[in-house]
This record gives C-alpha cells, sequence and structure tokens, in this order.
C-alpha cells in the first residue's frame, strides 16, 4: 500500500509537469470554460427565463459540472498515447505499483479540476455571480464537484483505453457527455424543454449534480439532490473505475 501511494503520487506529478508544455490543454482547463460562461451570460442569457432567478446565478452552477465532467479528456488522451507508443511497457519493466498508472492520471485530474473550478468562480464572479449560502456550503459544494471529477476521470480512463487513437478517444468522449449536459437543468429550466426530453432531463445524473451544486452554492430547495449527486458520483466510480482497470490488463497484458 506504501509503494501505491508512493507510485501514485510521482505519476500523478509526472502527468501536471507535462501539462505547461502542452499550452493547448492548460488553454482547455482556463480560456475554454471562461469563453462558455461569457457566451451564454451575454449572448443567450437574456433570452432566457429561469423563474426570477438572475441568469448568471442559474448559470455558474451547471458550467461548474459541465467543465468538470469535461475534465478527464486528459486522462483519455495521455492513456491512450502511452499505450499506443509504448510507455506503459515500459512502466511494466519497472518495480512499481501496476495500478499507479491509472491512479496517478486521475489523481493528477482532480488538481486540474480544482483549477477549472476557481477559473470559473472567479468569471461567474467578476460578472454577477454570488454564492447565497454559508462558507460549510460552498465548502461542500467544491468537494462535491470534485467527487464528481473524480467518477468522470474513470469513464475517460476507459474511453481512452477503448479508442484506437487520441484523436477518437476525445471524439468518443465528447460525443457521450455533451449531449448529456445539455440535456439538463445546467443551462435551461427542464420545464422548458418538450415532454419527451423533460423526462430524460428528469432522470440525468447531470441534473442531480446540477441542482445539488445550486442547492449549496446559491440555496435554492435541496431536496435529497446533494445525497443523490453523491449517490451517482459513487455509482460512476464503482461501475468504470473495474472496467477500465479490467481493459488496462488486457491492453498491457499483465
Amino acid at each position: 500500500m506504501r509503494r501505491l501511494l508512493s507510485d501514485t503520487l510521482i505519476l500523478a506529478e509526472r502527468n501536471l509537469v507535462r501539462l505547461p508544455r502542452k499550452p493547448e490543454l492548460l488553454l482547455a482547463f482556463t480560456v475554454q470554460p471562461i469563453m462558455f460562461v461569457l457566451l451564454f451570460r451575454y449572448v443567450f442569457g437574456g433570452a432566457i427565463r429561469t423563474g426570477g432567478l438572475a441568469y448568471v446565478e442559474y448559470l455558474i452552477p451547471g458550467m461548474v459540472v459541465q467543465s468538470i465532467a469535461f475534465g478527464g479528456f486528459v486522462t483519455a488522451l495521455g492513456l491512450n498515447e502511452d499505450v499506443h507508443k509504448g510507455l506503459v511497457d515500459r512502466f511494466r519493466s519497472l518495480p512499481m505499483a501496476r495500478a499507479a498508472v491509472l491512479a496517478g492520471r486521475t489523481l493528477a485530474d482532480v488538481v486540474t479540476n480544482f483549477l477549472s473550478i476557481w477559473v470559473l468562480v472567479l468569471t461567474g464572479l467578476v460578472i454577477g455571480f454570488s454564492f447565497n449560502a454559508p462558507a460549510s456550503h460552498v465548502v461542500a459544494g467544491v468537494a462535491l464537484l470534485l467527487l464528481i471529477g473524480f467518477a468522470f476521470s474513470w469513464v475517460f480512463a476507459l474511453v481512452g483505453l477503448v479508442a484506437s487513437t487520441p484523436e477518437s478517444a476525445n471524439s468518443v468522449g465528447f460525443i457521450a457527455i455533451f449531449p448529456l449536459t445539455f440535456i439538463s437543468s445546467a443551462f435551461v429550466p427542464v420545464a422548458s424543454m418538450p415532454a419527451a426530453l423533460r423526462a430524460f432531463a428528469d432522470v440525468n445524473p447531470f441534473t442531480i449534480f446540477v441542482d445539488a451544486m445550486r442547492s449549496l452554492w446559491i440555496g435554492t430547495p435541496a431536496g435529497n439532490y446533494v445525497w443523490g449527486a453523491v449517490a451517482w458520483a459513487l455509482a460512476i466510480m464503482l461501475v468504470f473505475a473495474p472496467l477500465a482497470v479490467a481493459r488496462y490488463r488486457r491492453a498491457t497484458g499483465s
């Protein structure tokens, strides 16, 4: 266990150190989320009715959840490259814990997701968002976001191991996650959707994630959304982590 923890931290550091050498990845965590926030706030926001709630307050929790869900795309790209370029085979020749490769990747995502959260929150504060909740709820919201991001890192880990190229890994992950974020309460009220989409959005985990964040950050009625969000995140992790590990073993012959 001590070796696993040590090797995981070393590989997580390796994955983070590589980011400054790939500015396009840093742009995905910083500039791209800001562009989405400004686009929805000032282009679409005036046409969307949110039942008395200012659109910027409605928007920021949904935008943060979407950004966090996509935070694991770096894991998909990195794992795909490492497997197909033979780097994982080199890892196998070293006296290191096998599980550290996947664990290091997903742990690095926690750090980049934390960066993405604060970029979006600061942007929201500049354009008029404000927390209408005690500090403990704000901190709980950040913790929930990191849990959601960690869960989706395992989804992207599996995508990266299944896809044949980094480009296809990025495309598959985008196609799988992007529609789910929009058919939810992230950007528009579910009640404004057609009946069929509304029925799907009501059970979409992204609706539960976003409503949980709104209840924690702006004080909307919570219901069971917070515990539901925790349950969904753990369920996603419990399903996709074993699948990713099994696929990794097949891909590397270990």
